[in-house]
């Protein structure tokens, strides 16, 4: 018995008297005496911080031991379930728990239909990921939706099923089997908040069962849910108002806090808590390694609050986690929570979900671009870059979703900054309706009542490369390019695992047709999902053709070889980092430290040209002479380093 247990009698007690039935569970399956055993130790050591989690949440239920006890069985049934091949993934991944913190990570993600229009056709696209250098692939929803717009996969109908346009889950499991042949970890979305209104719970809800109702929050009339509505947020408010919507067939109304065919689920029921603990179970069986919690701050709901970030909504994350240690011990979480920074990091720790999005880096260094100054991307970085132990961030510039400008007003302030007017600068810049602006990206979800919006657009249409193209002007070209390339230096190196929105290898400009799908047309974020153009491989070849191909070909060979870099230097493994006090404004510079191994980061973010002092970076490095490893040229700290515009150099001593 271990300690936690000794010293918490009240979940010493439940587990003993829990014991019996999961003996008699063992006889039931064809587990092998070692396969229970771990499962035994591992119970043993999770069960006090689980059945304290559990407690917290259902313990005033009437039913609350019911459910404990099948919460357990469904436990123990996916752990017996788990194929041999992925339990002996787990014990390599629990002796070598810091594999996700490695250099060697690096991350793309797709839509299936729009990359390679199937699951079948994806695995034939594993020696292309190899060729970039990809190790983790995160795949946009696959799973059976309903018709018409579903927000882009995420209106899912049956969590159990594959679109059948894009195959079966038999296609995903040999996919997932390929791919950890490949050495490439598989990355999914569990998207728990709600489900489609045409999935079965919501389908039995609609017809009165009283069991499933209890599945939603639904209501007789508006006196709860406009008392609700005082505190909440609207999410999409150009798609329609508030967040519950009247449904014809029941003559009720639903909390849908997204869209109106999204159903939010009822976690005070602990029933929702463990139909979707066995959905989560079920796809970590089916070979994914790493998934990525949908929409996490909206899964607890209280009366008064915003209901978002409430502290229950963690506990219901961390007893997935525990839960996940016990059943399929090398699966990870990811948190998508595009919120304030402070709440962002809440979200984060080995006990809850190991990985999480980056969204104020992202947001920052697009600001970076935008204002031609690195004070506030330095000014948040300097104490929001490290996270506790045994985590990460994932560090994008671009995913299927918008940019939101989700950055902290007084770390804003503390460098002279206004956060509402900052935003609407932004917005404006990135509109292409500020003078001078390089960008063309589009608006989403432009609330003109409190000026909120975000911003919809590829990676390159926002960096200027689509204006450039359209001016056919060769100098605005290239500085497109550079600022690209400098984004990718940045998030290569800075700390986490990069992740690339697959097509921005490419240079892949906004796709205005999407407007021509009835169902995508209302959706501006579809501007910057285009399909893959697999024709684009055969430029690589070609030294001659269009200025396009060249264009593809030079970011496209970038990319690739700053990636190849990366998995060679140690220093850029785990977070620690040290920003160097630099005078210079237009540059952000750091140092990226592993044991003995350092590396200068420095990178200009102005499109004129920039110094740094050499006798600064002669300490920061600790050594005289160093080489630039992007540009395999040698620099020598007796003078000053001159950054070209956007360039971005990553130093070793030499």
């Amino acid at each position: 018995m271990s300690n936690l247990l000794k010293t918490n009698p009240e979940a010493e007690i439940s587990l003993r008297r829990l014991r019996p039935r999961l003996e008699r569970f063992w006889q039931t399956t064809e587990a092998s005496l070692e396969e229970i055993r771990d499962f035994e130790e591992r119970l043993t050591e999770i069960w006090p911080r689980l059945f304290r989690l559990l407690i917290d949440l259902y313990g005033d239920r009437y039913d609350f031991f019911y459910h404990l006890e099948e919460i357990l069985l469904s436990a123990a049934r996916s752990w017996a379930d788990r194929p041999h091949d992925l339990k002996e993934l787990d014990q390599h991944r629990v002796y070598e728990d810091n594999w996700f913190r490695s250099e060697k990570l690096v991350g793309g993600a797709l839509y299936v239909d729009l990359f390679s229009e199937n699951l079948g056709r994806l695995r034939e696209c594993i020696p292309y990921f190899k060729d970039l250098g990809l190790t983790y692939l995160h795949l946009m929803p696959l799973f059976a939706v309903r018709p018409g717009d579903n927000d882009g996969g995420y209106a899912i109908s049956n969590y159990r099923s594959v679109d059948p346009r894009l195959g079966t889950i038999e296609d995903l499991r040999l996919l997932g089997q390929d791919l950890r042949e490949a050495g490439i970890s598989l990355v999914l979305d569990f998207v728990f908040n709600h489900t489609s209104d045409d999935h079965e719970w919501a389908k039995l809800a609609q017809s009165n069962d009283p069991e499933y109702r209890d599945f939603y929050y639904i209501f007789p009339d508006r006196t709860i849910p406009d008392q609700y509505e005082r505190t909440l947020r609207e999410i999409f408010p150009t798609v329609r108002r508030g967040n519950f919507t009247w449904h014809d067939g029941m003559e009720q109304w639903v909390w849908t806090t997204f869209n109106s065919y999204q159903w939010d689920l009822k976690y005070r029921n602990p029933a929702v808590f463990r139909a979707m603990l066995e959905e989560m179970l079920f796809l970590a069986n089916v070979g994914v390694d790493i998934l990525r919690l949908d929409a996490v701050a909206f899964i607890w709901k209280q009366m008064g609050t915003s209901c978002e970030n409430l502290d229950q909504a963690h506990s219901i994350i961390q007893a997935y986690n525990a839960l996940a240690k016990l059943a399929a011990p090398g699966l990870l979480f990811k948190s998508e929570a595009i919120v304030h920074p402070d709440d962002v990091v809440r979200y984060i720790s080995p006990e809850e979900c190991q990985i999480s999005y980056n969204p104020t880096l992202m947001a920052l260094l697009w600001e970076s671009l935008a204002t031609r100054e690195t004070k506030l991307i330095r000014q948040s970085t300097s104490h929001r870059h490290q996270l506790p132990n045994e985590t990460i961030w994932v560090n994008y510039l671009r995913c299927h979703d918008d940019i939101g400008w989700t950055f902290d007003d007084q770390d804003a302030a503390m460098v002279g900054i206004n956060g509402y007017d900052h935003r609407q600068f932004l917005n404006n810049f990135y509109t292409g309706q500020f003078p001078g602006s390089f960008a063309h990206g589009v608006p989403f979800q432009h609330n003109h009542e409190t000026g909120d919006m975000r911003i919809s657009g590829t990676m390159a249409s926002l960096a200027g490369l689509e204006q450039a193209i359209q001016l056919n002007d060769d100098h605005l070209k290239d500085l497109a390019i550079r600022r690209i390339q400098l984004l990718h230096g940045i998030t290569l190196s800075i700390g986490g695992i990069p992740l690339l929105y697959l097509g921005e290898e490419w240079g892949m400009l906004n796709d205005y047709d999407f407007v021509k799908d009835p169902a995508k047309a209302g959706d501006t974020r579809w501007i910057h999902r285009p399909k893959m153009r697999w024709e684009f491989l055969e430029d690589l070849g070609d030294q001659l053709g269009s200025d396009e191909r060249m264009i593809r070909r030079r970011l496209f060979n970038s990319v690739k070889r700053m990636i190849a870099l990366r998995k060679s230097i140690p220093a850029i493994s785990g977070l620690d980092l040290e920003l160097v006090p630099l005078i210079n404004s237009h540059v952000f510079c750091f140092v990226r430290s592993q044991g003995g191994d350092r590396l200068i980061v420095a990178g200009n973010f102005s499109e004129e040209p920039q110094e740094i002092s050499g006798n600064l970076l002669r300490t920061a490095g600790l050594g005289r002479f160093f080489e630039d490893v992007i540009s395999e040229t040698t620099f020598q700290t007796s003078s000053n380093l001159k950054l070209d515009p956007y360039q971005v150099v990553w130093l070793k001593r030499v």
